[in-house]
C-alpha cells in the first residue's frame, strides 16, 4: 500500500466580463500541517445560482487566476447550464465578482476546459452544449438530432481573464461525424513548453460510440466511452484530432480525461474508467509526439484507488507530477493529492485535504513553489461548493 504522508481535516466552509467590480470570498487563515489555505469561490445559492459543479482553473501569464464552473439551475447535467468565471489577482485568497461567460441559459453549456498560451498570453475556452432537454443517455443512444446533440464551441480572452469574446463553434473540426456523445475536459489544457510542438495547445476530450452493428444494445447502458484530445497548432484558431482510444469491447472506456506535460515533453494522460466498478482504479497512457498518438491504449492503474469521476493532473516546474481526486475508493469521498516521481508509473499519496464528500477537480501552478487545487466538496454532498486550497509543494513531494 502506498504510503500516506500528510492528513488535513478541512472544515465546511455581466455576461462575458469577469470581475467588473470589488472583491468577494474571502480565505480563510491557515490551517493544518503545511500551511493550506483555502478560499471559496462558488457556494450553492450564492450569486444567483443554486448548483455550482465541474471546476478548472488556469494561470494567467500575469499570474491572474481564472476559475470556471458550470452554474445550474439544478442538480442534473442537463437543463438550464451556463459556465462562468471568477478572477482572482491575490493567488486565490479572494476573488473578484462572477460573470456568465458562456451560454445564455437556454440551453446546457459546459465542461469549461481552458488553456493559456505561454507567448500571447490568451485564454483559449473550450466548452459544449446540447439541448436543455437531451440527457447523456439520449444522446448516446442516437435519439437525439444532430442539432440537438452535442456541438463544440470556442471563444478567446485577450486581456488577462475580464473579458471573453464571441464564440465560434468547431464542432467540424471537434467532433467525428460517428460519435454521439462528447465533452471536452472537463479542467485545463496545456500549451507545450519545450520540443518540436512548443506553443501546441492541447485538451483532453471524450467521445461515445454507437453499439457494435447487430447489437441489441440501444446504448443508453453500456459505456462506449472513448477518449481523445484536440490539437491546436496555430494559438486556439484552427482544431483538429489528435489522437482517438474507444475500443468497443468495452474492457476500458476511458473518459474525462486530463494532462501534463512531463520534463523532457513527454505528454501523460490520465482519465476515469467508466466500465469501472468499486473499488475503482484509474486508466493512463503517454504520448510522445505531442497528443498525436498514444504509446499503447488507456489502461488501468492499480496504485490510483478511487470511485469512478474525474480526476486532475499537474507537472508543476522542480515539483513530482500530481493527481488529485477522491480517495474513497466506493463513494466520492476524501479529496487527496498523490504524487509520482517517475512520470506517473508508480504513485504515492501525499497530502489528505478532506474526508468530506467531493467530486471533479483541478490542478493549477499558482507560485514558484506553490499550487493550487479547485474542487467541489461539502458536509452531506460534494456538490455545496466549490473550494481553492493552495498548498505549498514541499507538502506534495513523495
Amino acid at each position: 500500500m502506498p504510503l500516506q504522508r500528510r492528513q488535513l481535516m478541512v472544515l465546511p466552509l455581466a455576461a462575458g466580463v469577469v470581475g467588473a467590480g470589488g472583491r468577494s470570498a474571502r480565505a480563510s487563515a491557515a490551517s493544518g500541517p503545511g500551511g493550506v489555505v483555502e478560499s471559496v469561490p462558488f457556494t450553492a445559492g450564492a450569486d444567483g445560482y443554486p448548483v455550482y459543479r465541474v471546476p478548472a482553473v488556469v494561470r494567467t501569464g500575469r499570474g491572474t487566476l481564472v476559475a470556471f464552473a458550470e452554474a445550474r439551475a439544478g442538480s442534473s447535467d442537463t437543463g438550464s447550464i451556463v459556465v462562468v468565471a471568477k478572477r482572482s489577482t491575490d493567488g486565490g485568497r479572494s476573488w473578484e465578482p462572477l460573470a456568465v461567460v458562456a451560454g445564455d441559459g437556454s440551453d446546457t453549456h459546459g465542461n469549461p476546459a481552458p488553456v493559456v498560451h505561454p507567448d500571447t498570453g490568451r485564454i483559449t475556452l473550450l466548452t459544449c452544449t446540447n439541448a436543455a432537454d437531451a440527457t447523456e443517455a439520449a444522446i448516446m443512444s442516437g435519439a437525439v438530432p444532430a442539432a440537438s446533440g452535442r456541438r463544440v464551441w470556442v471563444r478567446h480572452s485577450d486581456d488577462d481573464g475580464r473579458v471573453f469574446g464571441a464564440p465560434r463553434e468547431i464542432t467540424a473540426e471537434a467532433k467525428d461525424p460517428g460519435w454521439r456523445w462528447y465533452a471536452t475536459g472537463p479542467g485545463h489544457g496545456i500549451a507545450l513548453s519545450s520540443g518540436p510542438y512548443r506553443g501546441r495547445l492541447v485538451v483532453p476530450a471524450n467521445h461515445s460510440t454507437p453499439p457494435p452493428a447487430g447489437s441489441a444494445d440501444t446504448g443508453t447502458e453500456a459505456k462506449y466511452y472513448g477518449g481523445h484530445c484536440l490539437l491546436s497548432d496555430d494559438g486556439g484558431a484552427h482544431w483538429r484530432i489528435g489522437f482517438v482510444d474507444d475500443t468497443p469491447d468495452g474492457v476500458v472506456n476511458a473518459n474525462e480525461s486530463a494532462v501534463a506535460e512531463l520534463p523532457g515533453g513527454t505528454l501523460y494522460f490520465n482519465a476515469r474508467d467508466q466500465n469501472g466498478t468499486a473499488p475503482g482504479v484509474r486508466v493512463d497512457a503517454w504520448s510522445d509526439d505531442g497528443g498525436e498518438t498514444l504509446r499503447r491504449p488507456y489502461a488501468p492503474r492499480p496504485d490510483l484507488l478511487g470511485p469512478v469521476v474525474e480526476g486532475s493532473v499537474l507537472q508543476p516546474d522542480g515539483g513530482p507530477l500530481l493527481f488529485a481526486g477522491p480517495s474513497d475508493p466506493g463513494a466520492r469521498a476524501t479529496m487527496a493529492v498523490r504524487a509520482s516521481s517517475d512520470g506517473g508509473r508508480g504513485w504515492t499519496s501525499v497530502l489528505t485535504l478532506s474526508r468530506l464528500p467531493c467530486g471533479y477537480s483541478d490542478l493549477v501552478e499558482t507560485t514558484a513553489g506553490e499550487v493550487g487545487l479547485l474542487y467541489e466538496s461539502g458536509t452531506s454532498s460534494p456538490y455545496e461548493r466549490i473550494v481553492f486550497s493552495r498548498i505549498p509543494l514541499r507538502d506534495l513531494r513523495p
